[in-house]
């Protein structure tokens, strides 16, 4: 289908970040100037609080702006990846992105030459008192940043460390078509990014098969190409965090946030500890399709049968709604306000970007691109993207700029509470006994996809950085064959682990965001904890939890989401969700 033949009620409003193209070519413009008058201030940034508050409100000022040439640019090339106009705006902006952090990368070492001591001097004044927490992050940065001529240079680079994730994308959205996929009755279905996950959820086993091996033909023809960006991905974030003197690539990406290795850690080993319960998932899954061998074709299917449940894109929105409805009438006002006032991109069209996300500025909506499909699982995808955007609109709406945005470490947790309060309100709502047992399929499979898969994919994504560390080649036979041998201690005995399967790492975007994924494994388990209280314990619960949600970035992540009821530093929460999933396991076990 193309973008205009589809309902404008369905697209997103982009006019919050510029009216037209011309306003964003304006706006590029300006703040290319404004970025120069920011380098006239070298080596006065220190000398007064008024001199330091000064550069401050420009910095700001700066990247509020190139903030929204970014995201527009990108926003508007999502809409279709084909078109080479926003194709040049994105390179463009990109390009900018890179031409300004290098004017500007003299910042942080001349503020880091000063002791902290004296940066407290300087914060002492009425209009500076909160940026006291930045700093002191700053400078707690102040071993890992280099001098001014270095870090110019890294500046320089910035671009050019982008090419593998962005040639990846380019080859994934714009360039990588498919045969058609055939079902048990011969008919075609167009087979594409977006469309393959639904199929592989279809109960036409032939179709689903026939989609498996078609789909990772395209990816095994691809193979070289792809291992040789995801080669250049982790020398990239090898060589940064030898740069800044980390002791290795996850510890670097990990620094950012404050955030312990033992976090990830005693995620992969609480995994790998309790796998014996997801296996006996699979089994399960096995002897209720009744099939002779489980393909790894056979997992996202729906093992309860002939359930009648498409759920059309304003059916969806309106359950949403009043599953939200437990986090308060101001909460669900403003989901309401996202579906009138168009935040929301909702259908596949022609070229556009595969997936969905949530994704906007300080200054706009926090938009979300959708490629809605009439079923359970969007209907999911909606509610958590919506969650997504509330953390980003009550940040924007109860802290400064300065800590206006929230760590990656946190940004799963509101999109997967939302998520299980929609899995509550189902289970409660709907009488019809194959739904229930339907949605308590649904409810483990969000715990395969994002308990047990993702920390699948975070354990490679630690073993391939681990390995070129170590000296060996990342090789595509090397990835090719780790991730085969992941998927076989995964998925068990009762799982035939399909030889195309080896290829599935090179499908994944979020391989190219450093040391990312991880953390959906440890998001999911703090929000099946925080909406568990939100139910048992109401206000309290709900009030420390919209306190999560408007924190922001005022405090190290792991402190906000303990203040929220959620210690991330202790194995309760990851070591509580596996109990709970062994709980709805048992319990469809028991009713099947």
């Amino acid at each position: 289908m193309k973008r205009e033949e589809i309902n404008e009620k369905y697209k997103w409003d982009l006019s919050d970040l510029y009216e037209d193209d011309a306003a964003w070519e304006k706006e590029f413009i300006q703040v290319k100037e404004l970025a120069e008058n920011f380098k006239g201030l070298k080596g006065t940034l220190t000398k007064s609080s008024d001199d330091l508050l000064n550069a401050i409100r420009l910095q700001e000022q700066i990247s509020r702006m190139l903030m929204n040439v970014v995201t527009y640019s990108r926003l508007k090339l999502d809409e279709n990846t084909k078109n080479a106009t926003y194709q040049g705006l994105v390179a463009r902006s990109e390009s900018l992105m890179t031409e300004i952090g290098e004017m500007m990368s003299f910042a942080t070492p001349e503020i880091l030459s000063i002791e902290f001591s004296e940066m407290l001097k300087l914060l002492n004044h009425d209009e500076l008192k909160l940026y006291e927490k930045h700093f002191e992050n700053m400078f707690r940065a102040k071993p890992h940043i280099l001098t001014e001529e270095v870090e110019s240079l890294l500046a320089q680079t910035e671009e050019m460390g982008a090419a593998p994730s962005n040639t990846y994308g380019m080859l994934l959205n714009a360039d990588m078509t498919f045969e058609d996929a055939i079902d048990s009755e011969g008919k075609a279905h167009k087979l594409t990014n977006g469309s393959y996950v639904p199929m592989l959820m279809g109960n036409d086993r032939i179709l689903r098969k026939d989609a498996f091996n078609k789909y990772y033909k395209v990816y095994e023809a691809h193979n070289n190409t792809i291992a040789s960006l995801m080669q250049a991905e982790v020398k990239k974030n090898i060589f940064y965090s030898k740069v800044r003197k980390h002791p290795s690539a996850r510890e670097a990406a990990l620094f950012e946030n404050n955030i312990p290795v033992s976090v990830p850690d005693k995620l992969i080993q609480a995994v790998n500890d309790n796998l014996e319960t997801f296996y006996k998932y699979m089994k399960l899954r096995k002897r209720v399709l009744g099939v002779e061998e489980l393909h790894l074709y056979d997992i996202y299917t729906p093992i309860i049968a002939n359930v009648d449940f498409e759920i059309e894109y304003d059916e969806a929105r309106e359950m949403v709604t009043e599953a939200l409805g437990v986090l308060g009438t101001e909460y669900q006002d403003v989901i309401k306000s996202a579906f009138e006032k168009s935040w929301i991109d909702v259908f596949e069209t022609e070229g556009k970007r595969s997936g969905a996300y949530s994704w906007g500025t300080y200054d706009s909506k926090p938009y979300v691109l959708l490629n809605h499909k009439n079923n359970l699982d969007s209907m999911f995808t909606l509610a958590h993207e919506l969650g997504h955007s509330m953390h980003s609109y009550l940040t924007r709406e109860n802290q400064p700029y300065v800590y206006g945005n929230y760590s990656i470490f946190v940004a799963e947790v509101a999109s997967t509470t939302n998520e299980a309060l929609l899995n509550d309100y189902l289970l409660k709502n709907i009488k019809e006994e194959d739904k229930k047992k339907y949605i308590l399929n649904h409810y483990l499979e969000q715990f395969r996809g994002t308990i047990f898969r993702q920390t699948m994919f975070a354990e490679f994504e630690r073993d391939i950085h681990k390995h070129v560390e170590t000296g060996g080649a990342l090789t595509a036979e090397f990835m090719n064959n780790h991730y085969l041998e992941l998927n076989k201690k995964y998925f068990g005995p009762d799982v035939v682990i399909d030889d195309a399967i080896k290829y599935e790492w090179s499908r994944i975007p979020h391989m190219y965001y450093n040391f990312y994924v991880y953390q959906y494994a440890t998001g999911f388990s703090a929000a099946i904890s925080l909406a568990s209280q939100i139910l048992s314990e109401g206000k309290p619960a709900l009030d420390r939890y919209l306190g999560f949600l408007s924190s922001g970035s005022k405090d190290y992540p792991i402190n906000i989401l303990r203040e929220a009821g959620a210690d991330m530093e202790t194995e309760h929460p990851v070591s509580n969700a596996l109990k709970v999933f062994k709980t709805v396991v048992d319990e469809l076990d028991a009713l099947l």
